[in-house]
């Protein structure tokens, strides 16, 4: 579904992703933080409404702020958009010759806006190494590794992909182990999406610092800073070209009723708030010795 609210204005352009784990259970967040970061492009994953609902939900207070929107929900799971004041063409719904599970879900979309090929994707979760749903994630990766291969040369695919590129992007790779995210296979996806030309805006710009984009809600584990980076910005040669400022807006993570991903921002040829990053506000816990700290889920 597709939502148009007139003609818009290039220029300088502030990309966000954003998994909202449920936006109507967000919806108190999202307006007001649409309305203090001012993205002129936004990608969200886990919307987790079907297009008529989120339309009654959101579309008068997102037209109100001058976004056009491209829908493509399903009740309860799943669900991606793109937000966009910059333009919104040639919108496609789904990966050509995806896989599903075993149905096609919501959890690809694309459109241009401001002329860059924009894709808001929420990769399959995997659940447990070398299950159905594992070889499905593998799977769908492949198939977005095709689309973003077929063109055009300038790209953004932004989104929760569900794998921490290398050990330093988990609080401790030692507590991950036998755990999706992280396993060779995964990452080997991930990479060789990344070889098409694709680069890791935030990790470019910080190639040294410690900051993830995601923290289970159990355990205090956003309060211990004991996060991943799953949540990227993955740009091509021209796009990355333009990167003024790319940063993790931890403070959308706090507070009463957060979801459990932190949104990730990029700001394209120049920056309103200069070149800050790569969290904001940074946290204060220090890093844990490894081997301290289990998952939540873990025995």
């Amino acid at each position: 579904m597709i939502l148009t609210v007139g003609a818009a204005t290039v220029g300088p352009v502030r990309v966000a992703t954003w998994n909202v784990n449920s936006v109507k259970q967000r919806m108190p967040r999202l307006l007001p933080w649409l309305d203090q970061r001012q993205p002129d492009v936004v990608c969200l994953q886990e919307t987790k409404l079907a297009d008529d609902a989120f339309t009654a939900l959101l579309g008068e207070p997102l037209a109100e702020r001058g976004y056009e929107v491209a829908l493509y929900g399903e009740p309860q799971w799943n669900g991606v958009a793109i937000l966009s004041k910059v333009g919104l063409d040639d919108v496609v719904l789904g990966l050509a010759d995806g896989p599903g599970f075993p149905d096609p879900e919501a959890r690809a979309v694309a459109a241009t806006c401001a002329g860059v090929r924009v894709h808001s994707v929420y990769v399959p979760n995997g659940r447990e190494p070398d299950s159905d749903h594992y070889r499905y994630k593998l799977a769908w990766l492949a198939a977005l590794q095709a689309v973003v291969a077929a063109g055009p040369d300038a790209a953004l695919v932004c989104g929760d992909m569900n794998i921490a590129p290398a050990d330093e992007d988990v609080f401790d790779p030692e507590a991950y182990i036998g755990q999706t995210h992280v396993t060779p296979p995964e990452r080997e996806a991930l990479a060789a999406l990344q070889s098409v030309g694709l680069y890791d805006v935030l990790r470019d710009r910080w190639p040294d610092r410690r900051f993830f984009t995601y923290w289970d809600y159990r355990a205090g584990m956003f309060h211990q800073d004991l996060g991943m980076r799953i949540d990227l910005l993955l740009a091509s040669t021209p796009v990355s070209e333009r990167v003024a400022a790319a940063w993790v807006d931890r403070h959308a993570r706090k507070g009463k009723g957060p979801s459990d991903h932190a949104p990730v921002i990029v700001d394209l040829d120049e920056a309103p708030d200069g070149d800050i990053g790569p969290v904001i506000p940074p946290p204060s816990a220090p890093a844990p010795p490894r081997g301290k700290v289990k998952l939540p889920q873990s025995p």
